[in-house]
């Protein structure tokens, strides 16, 4: 599975000018997704932020960035069709992540809500690519301004990340994510819950917070 944030700027198009801390980014992300379909999946669950609980994004349905002033339209799932779903930015980026890598296989999207009872009826093997960013408040600059708690609470999800420890992000305060704005936090409690107790080969990729969002980027590979 792959662990990857979410700014719409991971995009190039939504991207205003380029920028060596991003273009690294989008490299870290590359190399995760592809340690990802490496196990060669059957189906890729993308998980973030944004959707319904209850909601299945799938063929036919699509997002964009228009909401940042790009005419971009992702296709989720094959072709958009008249009628489908919109998909939220991380699984539009998700699927966006896929495509880059060639993957050509069946998706699905999902709410963190759902992903353990999905992973459970889905025939193996399945891949997880979980979308999410660490604290908007890892500087004064950033969204939610500076806390002092905020790169602690971050680095204690790298670790968990580096380590393969999905105890430890099954255990993860909501509450306190929440207060950190770290959207990604229901995604890695998710994960966490699905795949605790497993024996899982980790890699963290990258660890950064260049605009004062922390943005993890790692990969898991079960035993």
């Amino acid at each position: 599975m792959a662990f990857c944030p979410a700014p719409p700027l991971l995009h190039p198009d939504v991207e205003v000018r380029p920028d060596d801390a991003t273009a690294a980014l989008r490299a870290a992300c590359a190399a995760a997704v592809g340690d990802l379909l490496a196990v060669a999946p059957d189906v890729v669950v993308v998980v973030g932020p944004g959707a319904e609980p209850g909601m299945r994004l799938g063929r036919g349905d699509a997002g964009s960035f228009r909401g940042f002033g790009v005419d971009v339209e992702v296709p989720f799932d094959g072709r958009a069709r008249p009628g489908g779903r919109r998909v939220p930015v991380p699984h539009t980026l998700g699927a966006w992540l896929l495509d880059q890598a060639g993957f050509a296989g069946a998706r699905v999207g999902v709410a963190p809500e759902d992903l353990v009872q999905l992973v459970r009826d889905l025939p193996a093997p399945v891949g997880i690519l979980a979308m999410g960013d660490g604290s908007a408040r890892r500087s004064v600059k950033a969204p939610g301004y500076l806390d002092e708690a905020a790169e602690p609470f971050d680095a204690a999800v790298a670790r968990a990340l580096r380590t393969g420890d999905a105890g430890a992000l099954r255990d993860l305060d909501p509450a306190e994510g929440e207060r950190l704005a770290a959207a990604g936090v229901p995604v890695w409690r998710a994960v966490g819950a699905a795949l605790a107790g497993r024996s899982l080969a980790a890699r963290l990729h990258s660890d950064c917070a260049p605009f004062g969002v922390g943005y993890l980027v790692a990969s898991w590979v079960a035993a």
